[in-house]
């Protein structure tokens, strides 16, 4: 395993911040960014995502989120109907009756996102205006705010990105005499967010602050003395307002895998001035446990070739994660899209001459992907049963998003993840 100041390899044997990149536009095959909802809508406990859209999109996420019939949860769709689609009914009148409904029915609700569609988008309606108008209606109970999760976004994790994104404006202004604050900005699971929050204690910097914030409620201030560490890839709209906010983000590696996590927490650390002693206290428990159950998977793993197809934008720091840990061979590294600027510090530790491609021409990429013959490709839902077919071991990379998979603690299952669909292939082999 390659571990920071202790690395094997030489610095010549990584590095791939200016490497050319493969950059496709054609064909290609994505995940509707309205499935960002299934998490959000988790994470945001008195909040609710209206969908406005059709009935694919209300069958997309009741099969997704594989929600009973009998429960309550925490998103709907307004189901444009065929008079909508054709102009004969006026859309925010009908808008307006079912939000009206919704929370005369669901008055917990603190905040409503007004979520855009393929659909809506086509008829153009104005969401933005429309959630001005519900949220001065049903202010002060409930706020009302919009953003698109359009299946023609390039990546279906936009959709968190734009719900962020929405969220920004909202944030309070931090005084400008108030004392330095961190920000971790990026849903993350309950348990996931509470193990930062006790090794930021442990680090002495207290009052971590997450975004999005459990309650409605209790957005953070944001201002010049907010440093922000980015825990998703995939929040770059995100990021550039916070920026314009006056905030600071903190250059770092995403918390995946044992080292992932160390440079993350490191940048934090750094910028706080946290001793290396202290540093290494703080972190030496979990980071130990993340080692033992990282070896766990090693013989699995190890030598085995992977190919990535873009789809989540989490590709670039897993292929580090499985290069640097578990001592995988990425053969391409594909992502939807390539921010160099958040992911120079990914790109440095990735294993010189591994082939990025970002954007897709999916026939392409899949020749590509056929003459490789790669021990395990990570792709879309659609494109894993055919590759299956022609008996190469396939991991749905929508699993690795709806999975906790950041931090120390759960660095073993992440690797289980991918060495998993490499058992179950094996076994299968006649």
């Amino acid at each position: 395993m390659t571990t920071p100041g202790a690395a094997s390899e030489s610095a010549a044997d990584f590095g791939c911040r200016e490497a050319p990149v493969l950059r496709e536009r054609g064909q290609h095959e994505v995940f509707c960014g309205l499935t960002g909802i299934i998490w959000l809508h988790r994470k945001i406990q008195d909040a609710f995502f209206l969908i406005v859209g059709s009935r694919t999109c209300a069958h997309l996420m009741q099969s997704a989120a594989g929600v009973m019939i009998f429960a309550e949860p925490r998103f709907a769709t307004a189901i444009l109907q065929e008079q909508d689609l054709a102009g004969l009914a006026d859309a925010n009148d009908e808008l307006d009756r079912v939000v009206g409904r919704l929370l005369d029915r669901r008055p917990d609700i603190k905040l409503l996102f007004l979520v855009g569609s393929c659909p809506s988008e086509v008829i153009k309606i104005d969401l933005s205006r429309a959630a001005k108008r519900l949220s001065d209606r049903h202010a002060p109970g409930t706020r009302v705010l919009s953003y698109s999760g359009s299946g023609l976004e390039t990546s279906f994790t936009q959709g968190e990105d734009a719900c962020l994104a929405a969220l920004v404006p909202e944030m309070p202004a931090a005084p400008a005499n108030a004392e330095r604050e961190l920000l971790v900005v990026g849903s993350l699971p309950d348990v996931v967010e509470d193990q930062f929050g006790r090794l930021f204690a442990a680090l002495g910097i207290g009052g971590a602050r997450f975004f999005p914030a459990r309650r409605a409620g209790d957005l953070p201030a944001v201002g010049r003395n907010t440093s922000y560490l980015l825990a998703q890839p995939f929040l770059g709209e995100t990021a550039r307002l916070l920026d314009e906010r006056g905030a600071t983000r903190l250059a770092a590696p995403f918390p995946f895998g044992a080292e992932g996590t160390t440079l993350w927490l490191r940048a934090a650390a750094d910028a706080w001035g946290v001793d290396d002693e202290a540093f290494r206290e703080a972190i030496a428990a979990p980071r130990e446990r993340a080692r033992k159950a990282l070896e766990r998977h090693r013989e699995a793993l190890a030598g085995r070739s992977i190919f990535f197809f873009p789809d989540s934008q989490l590709e670039v720091p897993l292929a580090r994660f499985l290069a640097r840990e578990l001592d995988m061979r990425p053969v391409e590294v594909g992502t939807p899209w390539l921010h160099r600027r958040h992911l120079a510090e990914e790109l440095d530790l990735l294993p010189a001459g591994t082939v990025l491609s970002e954007g897709q021409d999916v026939d392409r990429q899949l020749d590509r992907c056929r003459d490789a013959r790669p021990d395990l490709t990570v792709c879309g839902l659609g494109l894993a049963n055919p590759l299956e077919a022609e008996g190469l071991a396939t991991k749905w990379a929508i699993e690795l998003v709806f999975s906790p998979i950041h931090g120390y603690e759960q660095a073993g299952e992440l690797a289980e993840l991918f060495a998993r669909p490499l058992i179950r292939h094996g076994l299968l082999k006649v």
